[in-house]
């Protein structure tokens, strides 16, 4: 059977000490656990891929354990599906904006990324808004996720990162923070649900106030006083939000904020200040970070990429998903609101040996068998293949788009789709990853997601990443097919 979505190149052996070319291997599934046994070293059967206790036979995992096919029967039942494909162009790196922000190779695994294009450890509000996406209704939102390898005795080469573009992402990106920005409220998360009569009116405004807010950041770049910029925005955003707010009176849905309070933006200045302090974190390291920086306050890069798209101890061929599956729902809330612009959520966690379980996600499991997620890597029978399903949180807490810990600011509802005192329910992202891994590569132990290196390929450490860059206008009409039950694709 031939392996899935191989990459090009020339063969090679891997760095790692490999099974003796005459060794022979049985896989045994005992108790739902795949054990190896060869005829090299001991240590040899857990030289390619992860360790064989992470392994365990789908068919022995209980049913029922899936909460988010139960959240999905709560709540408003309307999905708004994005077509971001496959990263047929290659987008790989070991960078992390959210978490590792300026410090190249910082994840030590690599990601892949769909969406936005220019997503790498130097992004900021800035460089998205201005990239291009591989998102087919334009949605310039950053979705990234560790890959998945196979690492068998031979493994072919990956294309070396550039060097030379990676060091101009990074003159462009310190440009970006040095500069001005634009911090205006987010008018769509203030938005009830919007009727139907009024989507025109709605959409066609919340682009004009796109628009101006791009506008006035080019004033600021060409060095006009943010004083006079911002009174300008404020009297060009007003007409638009006037008409918003007469629209929604008269559907019978006011909005509660005045026209004044929303059309009033401040400036960042080299990404402090602004309208709340999740912006801050957005650009700058988060706690825990300090020691990745040089005396001189400069990011210092780590280790990186080899000529074989190879990074720490994380090794062989990578598996392009066949599917790529990102869906919004109502995650059981009966209704949802707006996710602000430039929204960062993390989903599971990358380093959950060290920071504990309290925020792993069970993540793995087979298509047909959706109704039960198990923190191992699956083992599927025949005519099934491996799945991952990332369900992010959903409670936002109405103000910050990021926090210290790009956590506290969103967190999941509860089994009933509702959440904490204080928090807004917004659209809930799934992405499902489906892959075409051959059956003897399973039984053999030898696929694993990338991970840093204490995790030693631990499944439990599978994790995803999510940055909001919808315009408002798509925004808008994600919630209104969520709120109104439509099944949406775009």
């Amino acid at each position: 059977m031939p392996r899935n979505q191989r990459t090009a190149g020339r063969h090679r052996m891997a760095r790692r000490t490999k099974v003796a070319t005459g060794a022979t291997a049985l896989a045994l599934a005992v108790g739902g656990i795949v054990v190896v046994n060869t005829t090299g070293t001991p240590d040899a059967a857990r030289a390619d891929g992860a360790d064989k206790s992470f392994f365990i036979d789908i068919t022995k995992v209980p049913r029922g354990n899936n909460v988010n096919l139960d959240l999905a029967k709560r709540g408003a039942r309307g999905t708004f599906t994005v077509d971001c494909g496959r990263n047929e162009n290659g987008h790989f790196n070991g960078d992390n904006f959210i978490a590792q922000p300026g410090v190249r190779n910082g994840a030590e695994h690599l990601h892949d990324y769909v969406g936005n294009l220019s997503t790498n450890a130097d992004s900021n509000n800035k460089s998205l808004l201005r990239a291009g996406t591989t998102c087919k209704n334009g949605d310039k939102s950053a979705y990234f996720w560790p890959v998945i390898r196979i690492n068998t005795e031979e493994e072919e080469a990956n294309e070396a990162a550039n060097e030379e573009k990676l060091a101009a992402d990074r003159v462009d990106a310190a440009k970006d923070e040095a500069g001005a920005q634009v911090d205006c409220p987010d008018v769509a998360s203030e938005l009830e649900e919007v009727p139907d009569q009024a989507m025109p009116a709605v959409d066609e405004n919340l682009d004009k106030l796109d628009r101006e807010s791009e506008n006035a950041n080019n004033q600021l770049a060409q060095g006009k006083q943010a004083g006079q910029v911002l009174d300008e925005l404020k009297n060009k955003r007003k007409p638009s939000i006037r008409q918003i707010g007469d629209t929604m009176r008269q559907a019978g849905k006011p909005v509660a904020k005045n026209e004044d309070q929303l059309a009033s933006c401040a400036v960042k200045q080299n990404g402090k200040g602004g309208l709340d302090n999740g912006g801050d974190n957005s650009n700058v390291n988060a706690a825990g970070d300090a020691e990745k920086k040089k005396a001189d306050g400069n990011a210092a890069d780590l280790p990186g990429v080899n000529d074989n798209n190879e990074i720490g101890d994380n090794e062989g061929e990578i598996q392009r998903a066949e599917k790529v599956d990102l869906t919004f729902t109502s995650g059981g809330a009966r209704r949802v609101v707006a996710m602000p612009k430039f929204l960062r959520v993390l989903y599971g966690d990358a380093k959950q040996s060290t920071n504990g379980p309290a925020n792993a996600r069970p993540s793995w499991t087979c298509t047909g068998f959706e109704d039960r997620l198990t923190e191992l890597y699956p083992i599927c029978p025949r005519g099934s293949k491996v799945t991952r399903i990332h369900s992010f949180p959903n409670c936002w807490d109405g103000k910050n788009t990021d926090s210290a810990n790009h956590r506290t600011h969103i967190v999941f509802s509860d089994r009933n789709g509702k959440c904490p005192r204080g928090f807004k329910n917004v659209p809930q992202l799934r992405i499902t990853l489906v892959y075409d891994i051959p059956a003897d590569i399973q039984a053999a132990g030898q696929y694993a997601v990338d991970a840093f290196a204490q995790e030693k390929h631990n499944p439990r450490s599978d994790h995803d990443d999510f940055a909001n860059v919808m315009s408002q206008r798509l925004m808008n009409q994600l919630v209104k097919c969520i709120n109104s039950g439509k099944r949406c694709r775009q």
